[in-house]
C-alpha cells in the first residue's frame, strides 16, 4: 500500500494535453453561460465535477490545472457577462461562482487517483 500521494497518481504524460486544455476552457466557460442562464449553483459545481471527473481520468498527471482552468472561468465568464451583457447576475450569484473550485478539487483528484487504480489493476503489457 502506498503511503505517498505521487504513488497513487499516475505519472504517466498524455499525448493528448492540448485537447485536454482546450477541453478544459470549453467546459468552464459552458458551466459559467449555465450559471447566467439558469441560475442554479448546484447544476454548475455538478458540470464542473463532471468536467474536472473526466479531465483527471484523461490526463491524471498534476490534476490541480484542470481545477484551475474550469474553475477560473465561471467567475470570469459572470463577471464579463456583468460589464458587457444585458443579463445582469447578482453580485451575490458572482461571488458564489467561486465555489466552483469545491467540486472541482474532488472531481478531479478522485478521477487522477481513480486513473491509478485501473493503471495498477489492467497493466499495458
Amino acid at each position: 500500500m502506498a503511503s505517498d500521494l505521487n504513488a497513487l497518481l499516475p505519472n504517466t504524460k498524455s499525448r493528448a494535453d492540448g485537447f485536454c486544455y482546450f477541453l478544459a476552457v470549453a467546459s468552464g466557460v459552458g458551466a459559467g453561460w449555465l450559471d447566467i442562464t439558469v441560475g442554479d449553483l448546484l447544476l454548475t459545481a455538478m458540470v464542473v465535477l463532471a468536467a474536472n471527473m473526466l479531465l483527471g481520468f484523461l490526463s491524471p498527471r498534476q490534476p490541480w490545472r484542470w481545477v484551475l482552468l474550469v474553475g477560473v472561468f465561471v467567475p470570469v465568464v459572470e463577471w464579463l457577462a456583468y460589464f458587457f451583457l444585458s443579463e445582469k447576475p447578482e453580485r451575490a450569484q458572482i461571488y458564489e461562482s467561486f465555489l466552483a473550485f469545491v467540486p472541482g478539487i474532488a472531481g478531479a483528484y478522485g478521477a487522477a487517483v481513480g486513473r491509478g487504480v485501473v493503471d495498477n489493476l489492467f497493466p499495458k503489457k
